[in-house]
């Protein structure tokens, strides 16, 4: 099994040779899989609404957001693989083995602090997933309809939710090497189209940066942004796809220092670009001409969205997999049959909200502030509160903290931020503008933010 192999790295080196040629393509566990993991997931359909972000912010305002954010979410990021090994040493020097059974966060808070931590990990953690999953559909059906439009949107989106159900037949975390590999040459391809495709179409006659205008806009755009680091809802199960967890303490640093070569630019390119008038073209993709260029971009970003897509779902079906005592199961089709009833809900708010851009804001907001940033920063200060924890941690703190005081500060910090920014005022401000989605365009809308018809262009 992947798991005996991690303990026994011996073994593992044997065993590793007779896999390589099963095992380049498949079946990943090195520091190498788990930064492409994390880099070609945080970066999926986020890329073609930070243009859309920077036009609500302004530019400079965009770029510090994001250095503070990606800096912010790797902090976090760091925590969490902090409490992963501590929750992981303390249940191995008590024998546990973890031969079948994939940890996930919620275990890790249950084990540290507790069943109210465990309920509250995993109610922000699911809901976060669902959605995220959700927004991978609608950006299927948002992007798909710029190559094609003889279908609207919402047709799209019935299309593209049955494709992404067979995401159900892909057991574990170890069977996405190849694809994070694909998935990140995916996004920095896109990237960097949209920023060179911005700088080639130059700026348009006219074109008016106001941004910021409104105190909505700006924390709405502000919030995407911390929703865009904040892609790591499944850090604890790509840290233990991998052989030695420990390992991953700045893997996420680097990920996110290579995303930041794709966000800048793209973003700030496109706004130099086309100003306000991504204001009213949350995909980015709608302003650009239609090209053999661009047609790469939005299938390789279909694609793209189809794996984050079982990224997203993957811990869900984990979960519903243990809820119903089904996570032990050998059988490949019946984990399958399980993990059904978890698509449908997904497929249906996809259908219901197909507001893209503003749904990763509000998302951001009320569940993405929770789950990666307030509750990491929490249940660290709480595990180490006392002295015989800080003098038994697994890990002590990093060289450039050395006091175990600093850390407290810096996360209470991250605490009362991303309380009173990120989930006070972004909720705020990304609610009103997800309201006023749904008044202009209705529930259900068949063709979100669709250019009118042929026709309507001639007047």
């Amino acid at each position: 099994g992947a798991e005996e192999e991690r303990n026994e790295t011996e073994h593992g080196q044997k065993t590793a040779a007779k896999n390589l040629k099963n095992g380049i393509f498949w079946h990943g566990g090195s520091v190498y899989d788990a930064w492409f993991s994390c880099a070609s997931n945080q970066v999926a359909q986020v890329l073609l609404t930070l243009p859309y972000s920077f036009s609500q912010m302004g530019m400079l305002s965009g770029i510090i957001l994001q250095l503070f954010y990606g800096i912010m979410g790797s902090w976090t990021a760091y925590l969490i693989s902090v409490l992963y090994v501590e929750y992981r040493t303390r249940k191995e020097k008590e024998n546990v083995s973890f031969k079948n059974h994939v940890i996930q966060w919620f275990e890790v808070l249950d084990g540290l602090l507790g069943p109210t931590w465990k309920a509250l990990g995993l109610a922000f953690n699911c809901t976060f997933l669902l959605f995220g999953s959700v927004i991978q559909l609608i950006a299927c059906a948002s992007n798909i309809y710029y190559i094609n439009d003889k279908f609207d949107k919402r047709t799209w989106t019935y299309i593209f939710g049955a494709c992404c159900a067979t995401t159900v037949f892909i057991p574990s975390f170890h069977n996405y090497r190849i694809w994070s590999f694909l998935g990140l040459g995916m996004t920095t391809y896109t990237a960097w189209y949209l920023t060179i495709a911005a700088l080639i179409h130059g700026q348009d006659p006219g074109v008016i940066h106001s941004g910021p205008k409104k105190l909505d806009l700006y924390f709405t755009g502000a919030t995407n942004i911390l929703y865009t680091f904040g892609g790591h809802a499944v850090t604890v199960e790509i840290m233990h796809a991998m052989w030695k967890p420990q390992k991953f303490k700045y893997i996420y640093l680097l990920a996110t220092l290579y995303v930041f070569t794709l966000t800048l630019p793209s973003a700030s390119a496109m706004y130099w670009a086309f100003g306000d008038q991504l204001l009213t073209h949350s995909n980015a993709f709608s302003l650009l001409p239609r090209t053999g260029w661009r047609d790469a971009a939005v299938i390789l970003m279909l694609i793209h969205q189809f794996i984050t897509f079982g990224f997203a779902c993957t811990p869900l079906y984990f979960v519903w997999e243990k809820v119903v005592r089904m996570h032990d199961t050998k059988s490949i089709f019946k984990r399958a049959l399980t993990r059904l009833p978890v698509v449908v809900p997904i497929w249906f708010l996809a259908i219901v909200f197909p507001f893209f851009g503003p749904i990763n804001s509000a998302v951001g907001a009320l569940l993405v502030s929770f789950t990666v940033y307030i509750i990491p920063a929490m249940a660290h200060m709480l595990t180490y509160r006392s002295a015989s924890a800080r003098l038994n941690a697994a890990e002590k703190p990093p060289v450039f903290l050395r006091s175990w005081t600093a850390m407290y500060i810096v996360n209470a910090f991250v605490v009362v931020w991303v309380f009173v920014v990120g989930f006070g005022l972004g909720g705020w401000a990304s609610v009103t503008n997800f309201i006023r989605q749904v008044d202009t365009f209705g529930l259900f809308a068949k063709c979100y933010q669709c250019p009118p018809p042929v026709a309507a262009k001639h007047h």
